[in-house]
C-alpha cells in the first residue's frame, strides 16, 4: 500500500514531531488494581508512578501477568484504581478519559458496520454532527492510507488493513494521548514492520493528531525502536521495575552497537538476570507457570543441543526469525524443570537436559515425567488423584483453588499448561467432556 504521507508533503509543509516541551498529560500516582479472589483481592498493580509528558513515545514492557494491559485501561480511565489516582491535565479521572484514545491488539472493528462507520464511532459517542463526522472520517481514513475502503466491511480487509482501520478510529478524535495495546502483534512480520514504519513516519512528519504515545508491548525491538522511554514492570503485582532513556536518534539503525546494546539492557531486565538467574520455581502461590507447550520445550531443547549444548536467546531468535518474547516462556520452562541453566543472556542444557534431547520418543517422556512431577500444580493433580483411588478429580475444583492467587485468565493458562505437561508425562489423563482428571493406568511409571 502506498505511503499516504507522500500526497500530505505535496501540499502542506512538514513541521516535525510534536516538540517534548515537558507539559504533564497523564500522571499515576500510586496507582493500584486489585481483582477480587477467592480469598480476598489479588493485586495486578502496585503503587505504579508514571508521567507521561507531552512530545514523547513511551513503551512499557513486562512479562505476562505484570499488568501491563490493566495500566494502559487505568490511564483510559476505563478501570478505576483501587489506590492512588490517574490525573488527565492535573484532574484526577473519574470516568472515561477524555484526552485518550485506545488502539487494541484485537482490532475491536464491529463486523456490521463499514471502514467509514467504525471511524465515525468516537465522533458519534461524543455527540459531533453527522456532515462533521464523515468528514473528520474520511480525513483520518485517507491519512491512514485506506481511501477507497470507506463503504468496505472488515471482513473484506486484510489483518493490516483492519488495525488501519483502528488507527483511524483512534485519530478522529484527535486525542492528546494515544494508548496502543500490543497494536502489532496480531499482525504477520512483514504487515507490523510496514505499520510501525508508518505510524513512525506519521509522528516525524508532524501530522499526527496526537501529542503523546503509550505503546504497551511484548516485543523488545520494537520498543527500542519507536519509544523515547522504555518502562519496564515487574510482577506479581505489576510494579515499575526500571526506566530507560532510548537517547537514540531517528531513525534508528537495528544494525548499530548503540541499538543492540540497549536491547541487552532491556533483554536482561525483562528476564531478571541482571546478576544471576532467578530459580524461581513457580507455586501454587507464586510466579505463574510459563506459558510453554511441551513441543516448543522440545524443539528449543534440541536445538540447543545442535548448538553444543547452548547459546545465545537472542542470536537464536534472530536466526529463526521469530521475536525473543516467544522464546521466553520456553527457556523459563527448560529453566523450571532443571533442563537448562539460565546465564545473563544464555540459556545451556544442563546433563539432564542433553539426555532429553537426546533421547528417543519413550526416554524423553520417561525423563520429562520425572522432571514435571517436581512442578507444584502438577503434583497436586497427582496427589489429588491418589487420594481417591479409582476416582477422578475436577477442573473446577483446581479452579477454585487457583483463583485465590492468579486472575481468572492466568487460572486458565496455568491449567492448560500443567494439563499439557501431565498428559504428555503419561502421569495422568484428562476428559475434556467431563474437565476431569484420572490416573494414566498405562503410565510410564506408577505415580
Amino acid at each position: 500500500m502506498l505511503n499516504p504521507l507522500r500526497r500530505f508533503r505535496a501540499v502542506r509543509p512538514v513541521p516535525g514531531p510534536p516538540p517534548p516541551d515537558g507539559e504533564v498529560l497523564l500522571d499515576a500516582r500510586g496507582l493500584t488494581k486489585s481483582y477480587a479472589g477467592a480469598d480476598g483481592e489479588l493485586p495486578v498493580l502496585a503503587g505504579v508512578d508514571l508521567r507521561v509528558r507531552a512530545g514523547e513515545i513511551v513503551a512499557v514492557l513486562g512479562r505476562s501477568g505484570s499488568g501491563k494491559s490493566t495500566l494502559l485501561r487505568c490511564l483510559a480511565g476505563l478501570i478505576a484504581p483501587s489506590s492512588g489516582t490517574v490525573s488527565y491535565r492535573g484532574a484526577p479521572l473519574t470516568g472515561a478519559n477524555q484526552g485518550t484514545a485506545m488502539v487494541f491488539q484485537t482490532f475491536a472493528l464491529l463486523p456490521w458496520l463499514t471502514v467509514q462507520q467504525n471511524v465515525e464511532l468516537g465522533l458519534e459517542a461524543r455527540g459531533i454532527s453527522a456532515r462533521r463526522r464523515t468528514e473528520a472520517a474520511r480525513q483520518a481514513i485517507d491519512l491512514i492510507g485506506l481511501d477507497g475502503f470507506e463503504s468496505a466491511y472488515p471482513k473484506e480487509l486484510s489483518g493490516g488493513m483492519r488495525q488501519r482501520v483502528g488507527f483511524a478510529r483512534a485519530l478522529v478524535v484527535e486525542p492528546d494521548v494515544l494508548l496502543m495495546d500490543e497494536p502489532f502483534s496480531a499482525l504477520d512480520v512483514l504487515t507490523a514492520e510496514n505499520l510501525r514504519g508508518e505510524l513512525l513516519e506519521l509522528w516525524e512528519s508532524g501530522l499526527f493528531p496526537t501529542r503523546a504515545i503509550v505503546l504497551v508491548t511484548h516485543n523488545i525491538e520494537e520498543a527500542v525502536l519507536l519509544a523515547d522511554r522504555i518502562v519496564v514492570l515487574g510482577a506479581r503485582p505489576g510494579t515499575i521495575h526500571t526506566t530507560f532513556e532510548a537517547g537514540l536518534e531517528r531513525p534508528r539503525d537495528r544494525q548499530s552497537a548503540a541499538f543492540a546494546g540497549l536491547t541487552d539492557r532491556v533483554y536482561r531486565t525483562m528476564t531478571g538476570r541482571t546478576g544471576g538467574a532467578e530459580a524461581a520455581r513457580p507455586g501454587l502461590a507464586g510466579t505463574p507457570l510459563p506459558e510453554a507447550g511441551v513441543d516448543g520445550l522440545a524443539g528449543l531443547a534440541d536445538l540447543l543441543a545442535h548448538r553444543g549444548g547452548g547459546c545465545e536467546l537472542v542470536e537464536l531468535a534472530e536466526d529463526l526469525g521469530l521475536e525473543l518474547d516467544g522464546l521466553l516462556p520456553l527457556a523459563d520452562a527448560l529453566e523450571l524443570l532443571g533442563l537448562a541453566e539460565a546465564g545473563e543472556t544464555d540459556l545451556v542444557l544442563t546433563g539432564l537436559g542433553t539426555a532429553f534431547a537426546e533421547a528417543d520418543v519413550r526416554g524423553a517422556k520417561r525423563i520429562f515425567a520425572e522432571a514435571v512431577r517436581e512442578v507444584p500444580l502438577v503434583r497436586l493433580i497427582i496427589t489429588s488423584l491418589q487420594e481417591n483411588p479409582g476416582g477422578t478429580v475436577r477442573a473446577a475444583a483446581l479452579t477454585e483453588l487457583l483463583g485465590r492467587h492468579y486472575t481468572s485468565e492466568q487460572v486458565v493458562r496455568q491449567l492448560e499448561t500443567a494439563t499439557d505437561w501431565g498428559r504428555y508425562a503419561e502421569l495422568f489423563a484428562y476428559d475434556a467432556d467431563r474437565r476431569a482428571y484420572r490416573l494414566e493406568e498405562r503410565g510410564l511409571s506408577a505415580p
